[in-house]
C-alpha cells in the first residue's frame, strides 16, 4: 500500500475522524484509524463502539491497499509537519512509514480484520437540515445536557416532533431545561423521538464548524446518522425515555423583567467572583425599574451590583446559580433577556423577548 497527499489535505479530515477515538482503550485496535486507498481517494474510518465515522479525501494512489495505524499518533505527526509538506505513506511488514521532506516515521500497524464491523442498519426516517439550523438547535440546547449518569436518560439532546408538528430539541440536568423548536423538514413525519449522546452531540458541533451546506439525517429506532459533507457519523441512540418536559415549563409567570443582555451577563460575572466556587449562587433583588445582584462567601467576602431593569411588578428576591444565568445569557439572541418569574422558590421563564421558538427554565436556589 501506497500514496502521496499534501498535507492540508490529510489533516482536515484525519482531525474529523480521530476526534472519536478514546484516548485511552483497553482494545488496541479501537485506538487505530483505518486507511484504505484506491481508485484515487484515501478512505479513513474510525469507533468507539457507540460511534462509527468515515470519511473520504482524494490522493494520488501509488498501490492499493488497506491498513490500520493509530489515529492520535498519526493525526499528531500530520500536525506537526510543516505547512505545504507532501505525505508519502507506505504500508509494509507490519509498519506504515509516514515520509515528508527530512522527517520519517514508522509506526506500527494491525489487521484490518481485527476492526469491528460497522454496522450499517436500516434507517427508514430520513431529511435534511440546513447547516446553520443544526447549529442553532446544537448550541441552545446542549450546555443544559446533564452529566449525571444515573440519570442516563438525560445525557444527551432529546429530538422530536412536537405536539404542535414542530422539530423539537430539549436537554435538561434537572436545574435548568433548553428547548428550541423549528419548522419540520420535509420526510421527518413519521420519525422516532430519539436522545442523541453528548459526545455525539459534540461531534456533530464540530463537524458543522465549517460547512454551511445541507446536512442529511437519517434515523432508526436505536440509530442515528448524520452525513455532512463528505463526511458520515453514525451513533447509537441512548435507549431510555425522556421524562415529560413540557411539566416543568411555568406557564402562568407574571412578574416580567428585562434587561440588557451584556450589562446583566458582565454584572453577574463580576458578582459572582467572591461567591464560593461549589455553588456559585447570585441573588437578585427585584423593584421596579432596578436589580439589585448581591453574592456573599463564608470568609465574609460580599459584592453588590445594580442595574437598570424593566420591571414594574411587587418586590421579590430569588437566587440563581451564577453559570447557569451565564450559560443561558449566551444563548439568548438578542440585546435583551426576558425573565418570567412567579416568586422565589418557581422556576422562572428566560428567553427574549418575543421568541416563542426558543425558551430556557430555570430552578432557583436558596441563598
Amino acid at each position: 500500500m501506497k500514496f502521496t497527499i499534501d498535507r492540508i489535505s490529510l489533516l482536515r479530515p484525519l482531525g474529523q475522524v480521530q476526534s472519536v477515538v478514546e484516548r485511552r482503550n483497553t482494545i488496541p485496535i479501537l485506538a487505530n484509524v483505518v486507511l484504505q486507498a484506491a481508485d484515487g481517494q484515501l478512505s479513513m474510518t474510525a469507533t468507539d463502539m457507540d460511534m462509527d465515522i468515515a470519511t473520504k479525501v482524494e490522493c494520488a494512489v501509488g498501490t492499493a491497499g488497506t491498513t490500520t495505524v493509530s489515529a492520535h499518533l498519526l493525526y499528531d505527526i500530520v500536525r506537526k509537519l510543516p505547512e505545504g509538506a507532501e505525505v508519502d505513506v507506505t504500508v509494509a511488514d507490519g509498519h506504515a512509514r509516514i515520509s515528508a521532506g527530512r522527517s520519517d516515521f514508522r509506526l506500527p500497524t494491525l489487521p484490518v480484520e481485527d476492526f469491528p464491523a460497522i454496522s450499517v442498519g436500516d434507517m427508514p426516517d430520513a431529511f435534511m437540515l440546513t447547516a446553520a439550523d443544526m447549529r442553532d438547535m446544537i448550541d441552545a440546547t446542549r450546555f443544559a445536557i446533564s452529566t449525571e449518569e444515573t440519570r442516563y436518560y438525560l445525557n444527551g439532546i432529546y429530538l422530536h416532533k412536537s405536539e404542535q408538528g414542530d422539530l423539537c430539541a430539549v436537554a435538561t440536568d434537572g436545574h435548568r431545561l433548553a428547548l428550541t423548536r423549528q419548522g419540520l423538514p420535509a420526510g421527518a413525519t413519521a420519525m422516532p423521538s430519539i436522545i442523541v449522546p453528548r459526545k455525539a452531540v459534540n461531534e456533530v458541533r464540530k463537524l458543522l464548524d465549517d460547512f454551511d451546506g445541507e446536512i442529511g439525517v437519517a434515523l432508526s429506532e436505536t440509530r442515528a446518522e448524520f452525513s455532512i459533507g463528505s463526511v458520515h457519523l453514525r451513533t447509537k441512540l441512548i435507549d431510555g425515555t425522556f421524562p415529560d418536559y413540557t411539566r416543568v415549563i411555568p406557564r402562568g409567570n407574571d412578574r416580567i423583567m428585562q434587561v440588557d443582555s451584556a450589562s446583566f451577563s458582565a454584572a453577574v460575572d463580576r458578582v459572582s467572583t467572591i461567591s464560593s466556587e461549589k455553588s456559585r449562587s447570585v441573588k437578585m433583588r427585584l423593584q421596579p425599574g432596578m436589580l439589585n445582584l448581591s453574592a456573599s462567601s463564608t470568609d465574609a467576602s460580599s459584592a453588590v451590583e445594580e442595574i437598570e431593569v424593566s420591571y414594574d411588578g411587587a418586590e421579590m428576591e430569588i437566587g440563581f446559580n451564577a453559570r447557569y444565568l451565564l450559560d443561558i445569557a449566551s444563548q439568548v439572541d438578542s440585546d435583551t433577556i426576558e425573565f418570567a418569574l412567579a416568586d422565589q422558590g418557581s422556576p422562572s421563564l428566560v428567553r427574549a423577548p418575543g421568541d416563542e421558538a426558543t425558551l430556557f427554565v430555570l430552578m432557583p436556589m436558596r441563598v
